[in-house]
């Protein structure tokens, strides 16, 4: 394994999802490069705001870059898309893209980095966030199209007993990994996302970023398929589970 690229809908997705788990890679001399599908623009805008809402795609990006810096990823690009502002009542909403020409350039960054492993959102959305739900059809169309194609997991999968907002309840985890010899890789690419930080620790009052950081990135094999029972092996796998990961006790089952 060589090249692993990490597919997110927003800038964050890539550091709060898979953080640790990137920071184990580039240790161990894979190259990985970030995808995010939007700059972030209807985000959050710091506490106090970082600045106006027509610069904040452009903070976000730098913000993007300064934690892949952190993590040791080889590249970061950005497919263009408007990331919708948030509704009333926090209505979440994906942004607008023509499905086909949206798996066209995924699959084209797939190719560009050739791609051993591709990391992404759930089936769920993590949280049910609609950009999450639409960049997942299309990574999973995307390496349906590709005639040598890359292994392909979604991260956030869940892990059974243990409670989480943003485990995808659709997606079983495969593989689960204490990422805390990772944690303070993980804290400096969350302390470069300033303007997400009021996110970051809404749902953890009285924490700090470093606190609300997820100890345990989880992850479930779309492609090629695993059927129960059948053991987990390919090289993602292998370099986790050396790292530690284990298998959930539910599988297999």
């Amino acid at each position: 394994m060589q090249s692993v690229l990490v597919i997110g809908a927003h800038p964050d997705d890539e550091t709060m999802l898979v953080g640790g788990t990137i920071a184990l890679l580039t240790s161990s001399g894979v190259q990985v490069h970030i995808l995010s599908a939007t700059r972030g623009e209807g985000g959050e805008m710091g506490d106090p705001p970082l600045g106006p809402r027509k610069a904040l795609g452009a903070i976000r990006e730098q913000e993007l870059r300064c934690a892949a810096r952190a993590l040791g990823a080889s590249s970061v690009q950005f497919l263009g898309y408007v990331d919708p502002v948030v509704g009333p009542d926090d209505e979440l909403y994906p942004f607008e893209a023509d499905f086909d020409e949206l798996v066209a350039r995924i699959a084209g960054a797939i190719r560009s980095v050739q791609a051993d492993v591709v990391l992404s959102h759930g089936s769920s959305g993590e949280y049910g966030h609609p950009a999450h739900r639409l960049v997942h059809r299309a990574v999973a169309e995307a390496i349906a199209r590709i005639s040598d194609p890359p292994i392909f997991y979604s991260f956030a999968a869940e892990l059974p007993g243990v409670e989480d907002r943003l485990w995808n309840e659709s997606d079983p985890a495969h593989l689960a990994l204490d990422i805390r010899p990772w944690l303070d890789q993980k804290e400096a690419a969350a302390r470069c996302h300033v303007t997400q930080h009021p996110l970051f620790v809404r749902n953890h009052p009285n924490e700090t970023v470093r606190e609300a950081l997820r100890k345990t990135e989880t992850f479930h094999r779309h492609h090629p398929p695993v059927e129960s029972g059948e053991p987990l092996h390919d090289p993602f796998a292998d370099l986790l589970q050396a790292a530690g990961a284990w298998i959930p006790e539910h599988w297999g089952r």
